[in-house]
């Protein structure tokens, strides 16, 4: 008879990983703690070297990282990005084995998510669009909210592995429906945080104890996950980068002409657009998005700390 022990373990597929930044870099390590082997690619090379320390190994080009994966994720800033590694004779679908599953996990545009499909489908790869929301620190806490878009096949085959990087996975539609998703997540989030800002300074003017009125709020209906992410940012005019004034110009741009599309107004997401924009524009746009309490405090007339 034999011994159970002596069965061969269930091996996890291959991952190959293109992308390795602040949020890349903690969700390739879960992935590792978690058992899946992975090999990274990026352009900044102390991120591969902290690939390997963690138990991952470095390629030299995505043709190298992608050959022999069984899934490719790809976590890069932009529509252009995504587009400039998945095409190409150096890119994905080039080199990729028919068979393999691509989830771009990026935030781009619906329609880039749809096109990437289209032609992924006719190499024979299957693709999702998996957003995440919940920042730097949902992904090095793998509590990240993750939005599907693409075939449940599909998505049933990739959920194990989802779950090594978030909490909320959740299948919304067809492709591009995770960034559609994604896109309405990004205005709320960044609604929210203009109005926390606004209650900053105008707590801070009042002569109010700003740390207690922050928690008791919190507490009540005002609370929210934003607030409980950033209130310590607001406090100490901390604005280290966990997600930058950038990327959520690039995703406000992407809500607001997706809703252009279909015919939906958005009144006060495209005030909150202009804000990140001007943010940006006065050479905040590498700060974390908590940063619009500067712009608040600007237009208050005091000085923008931090």
């Amino acid at each position: 008879m034999s011994n159970p022990a002596d069965s061969p373990r269930p091996t996890r597929p291959a991952i190959a990983w293109i992308g390795l930044g602040i949020m890349g870099s903690p969700m390739a390590e879960n992935l590792l703690k978690a058992g899946y082997p992975v090999t990274g690619y990026t352009l900044e090379p102390e991120k591969l070297e902290r690939l390997t320390a963690a138990g991952g190994s470095a390629a030299g080009s995505i043709a190298g990282a992608v050959a022999e994966a069984d899934v490719i994720i790809t976590m890069v800033p932009a529509s252009p990005q995504v587009e400039a590694v998945a095409y190409g004779p150096d890119g994905i679908l080039e080199n990729a084995r028919p068979g393999a599953l691509l989830i771009d996990m990026s935030s781009i545009t619906p329609q880039t998510s749809v096109d990437l499909a289209e032609a992924a489908g006719d190499k024979g790869i299957r693709v999702l669009d998996a957003p995440v929301s919940g920042g730097e620190a949902g992904a090095v806490e793998a509590v990240l909210s993750i939005m599907v878009g693409g075939d449940r096949a599909d998505f049933d085959a990739a959920r194990p592995l989802l779950e090594a990087l978030g909490k909320t996975i959740v299948l919304c539609g067809p492709h591009g429906a995770g960034q559609t998703v994604k896109a309405a997540n990004q205005l709320i989030v960044a609604v929210n945080i203009q109005a926390c800002a606004e209650a900053v300074v105008f707590l801070e003017k009042s002569g109010v104890d700003l740390a207690a009125a922050l928690d008791v709020l919190n507490g009540g209906l005002a609370g929210s996950t934003v607030l409980t992410r950033k209130k310590d940012n607001f406090k100490n005019r901390d604005f280290a980068p966990g997600f930058r004034i950038d990327l959520h110009h690039k995703d406000m741009g992407i809500v607001t002409d997706a809703a252009r599309g279909v015919g939906a107004a958005l009144p006060v997401g495209s005030l909150v657009a202009s804000l990140v924009a001007s943010l940006r524009a006065q050479g905040d746009g590498g700060l974390d998005h908590s940063a619009l309490l500067r712009g608040v405090e600007r237009l208050s007339g005091q000085p923008a700390a931090g």
